[in-house]
């Protein structure tokens, strides 16, 4: 675990000086941890200093960390700011924008909708799209958005949406010629010494909007106390005080204002997936800011946070004494937790420098293999992308980059180059284990080698939390000789072509790894009839719905957290258990 120790700018102060008890904050992450909230970061502040804060090891406060939607509230302030500069105006219509999108019928509600309307989730769209999804579409997102059908009134109903971010960033963009990130970059980034934050861009050289932002948490806390501040920075008014006040408050009847959700009383707070939060409480004059590993929902989390605040921030008593250390050292020990233990078993040697080649599957994977140095673990992966590999320590974390990825793991992110840390241990005599923490994002990938007898092997990978499966189906491979050194693709193919009678006769063994609502895409659930059996017993709604196509990629715990569903999954998950994950 590590501290920021004021590098970004923020004064500290213990707890007490700024009447808050240690102890509480001890508590809040106790309870975290009890409750199975797996925290990447927290920083805590109180009348003008970071009172408390901690990093996950190997997460450290130096490194960015993707904000997911909370990216919508660094959008907020640039739509405010082109508005302040009469760039455009919130009644303005979305159609006067982009008029070569639009066809001679379009109907009245998309005629009516304004900037304003996509400002406050109101656009009448009746389905949300999400980050995720648009990740993977290579085409124009502006042709995109205007294919969403405008069933409702603008105005008059609200379906939180990531296209209306993006249609904002898009507008920003027409309208000042420059990308909402580099608008951004003079009047807000700079001033507030926000330096190594990075924006996706989309098709047409377009920033999402809604998502994309990478930076780390000590900058998610300037933009949350701009905001408490009314917009002044340093004596320096940024933003306008008046549009603070509107984008913090509720609007139009929804808990939501300008793109930051509204919480109880006088609260408000950006949100991301997967627990990234910036809760602003302004009755206290304070902040929390946390980047987690959480599955979509987050409903216990947030619980966890309201629940502790009046209790962290409610003492109106003076308090004295050096408490402060007792939080320091608890969160010099912070670690994540790691699914499996290592073993003290000794290890196999036979797998080590060997080419396995896998059988046909749909992750594209076309061959895998270990290798072993001094002090470190190499794990090469073939697949539709390329040569990939990844340096691990043995039973350590080891610090690197690497190109490996799966978009379907990782809520449709594939970027060409990642931070990780990574690890390996043997679990089992015969189960070779591996642990990846992208430490730029909540994902912690495992994977394991499971060996049967000395020719067949099986490839197993999760990940903690995801919008779509968390586990993909085990892939079956053989194992060929020793020294097989690093081939090509088209030489791995060949040698696949080579070994296919063997690859067909490979053994599928019993499987540990079952379905749950997390682990499998609602389509995948459909596409096995065991499992298809139980969904439409149990959310027959659900199997019915006319949107069924756009949910279908998604888990059941990302749809329930989203939509209007009466799924009830525990009930789901006690009887997909009973069914192991097929193997390709």
């Amino acid at each position: 675990m590590a501290t920021a120790s004021g590098f970004d700018g923020f004064a500290r102060a213990l707890p007490e000086s700024k009447n808050v008890e240690s102890s509480r904050i001890i508590d809040f992450l106790r309870n975290a941890d009890e409750t199975g909230i797996n925290f990447n970061s927290f920083m805590l502040y109180r009348n003008g200093a970071v009172i408390a804060e901690g990093w996950w090891s190997p997460y450290s406060p130096d490194l960015r960390h993707t904000m997911h939607s909370a990216t919508k509230s660094f959008l907020s302030a640039a739509v405010g700011l082109a508005v302040a500069e009469g760039y455009f105006k919130l009644d303005d219509k979305v159609t006067s924008f982009f008029p070569e999108h639009v066809c001679s019928s379009q109907n009245a509600n998309l005629a009516a909708m304004t900037v304003e309307a996509l400002l406050t989730q109101t656009s009448g769209h009746a389905t949300g799209a999400s980050g995720g999804t648009w990740r993977g579409i290579k085409t124009s997102w502006i042709t995109e958005f205007f294919k969403i059908q405008v069933v409702h009134q603008p105005g008059t109903y609200f379906k939180y949406s990531s296209a209306t971010s993006f249609l904002l960033s898009a507008i920003i963009q027409k309208t000042t010629g420059k990308s909402t990130h580099e608008f951004l970059m003079p009047r807000l980034l700079q001033p507030l010494g926000i330096t190594d934050l990075t924006w996706d861009i989309g098709p047409e050289g377009i920033n999402p909007g809604g998502n994309g932002i990478s930076c780390r948490s000590s900058d998610l806390l300037k933009l949350a106390v701009l905001h408490l501040h009314g917009g002044i920075w340093n004596g320096r008014q940024i933003l306008p005080r008046d549009w603070v006040q509107r984008a913090t408050t509720s609007q139009r009847g929804n808990h939501y204002g300008y793109h930051w959700w509204i919480g109880e009383g006088s609260s408000y707070y950006a949100y991301g997936l997967f627990g990234q939060f910036a809760f602003v409480f302004p009755d206290h004059d304070a902040i929390v800011i946390t980047t987690s590993s959480v599955l979509p929902g987050e409903i216990a989390l947030r619980s966890l946070i309201l629940r502790h605040v009046p209790k962290i921030f409610g003492s109106h008593k003076t308090l004295a004494g050096p408490a402060g250390k007792t939080l320091h050292e608890y969160c010099q020990k912070l670690e994540v937790p790691l699914p499996v233990k290592p073993s003290l078993l000794t290890p196999r040697t036979d797998i080590f420098d060997r080419l396995f080649i896998t059988k046909l599957n749909t992750d594209r994977i076309d061959g895998f293999s270990l290798g072993l140095d001094v002090d470190r673990c190499i794990f090469h992966l073939w697949d539709h992308r390329g040569l990939h590999r990844v340096d691990m320590g043995l039973d350590r974390w080891l610090d690197g980059e690497t190109t490996v990825s799966d978009a379907s793991l990782h809520h449709g992110y594939e970027p060409p180059i990642s931070r990780i840390v990574a690890r390996a241990a043997w679990s089992s005599p015969n189960s070779f284990h591996m642990v990846w923490q992208f430490v730029e994002t909540a994902f912690q990938d495992h994977l394991t080698i499971r060996f049967i007898g000395t020719h067949e092997a099986i490839l197993e990978r999760g990940t903690n939390v995801n919008s779509f499966a968390t586990q993909r189906p085990p892939i079956s491979a053989c194992i060929l000789e020793k020294g097989s050194g690093l081939p090509s693709e088209m030489q791995i193919r060949a040698r696949r072509l080579g070994h296919s009678e063997a690859l067909n006769s490979l053994a599928v063994p019993p499987r540990t790894a079952r379905y749950s609502s997390s682990s499998a895409s609602l389509g995948e659930l459909l596409e096995n009839p065991e499992t298809r059996k139980i969904i439409e017993e149990l959310s027959p709604n659900l199997v019915e719905t006319p949107h069924l196509e756009k949910i279908d990629a998604y888990n059941l715990v990302t749809i329930a957290s989203t939509a209007d569903s009466d799924l009830k999954l525990e009930t789901i998950d006690a009887a997909l258990e009973k069914i192991p994950l097929s193997v390709t």
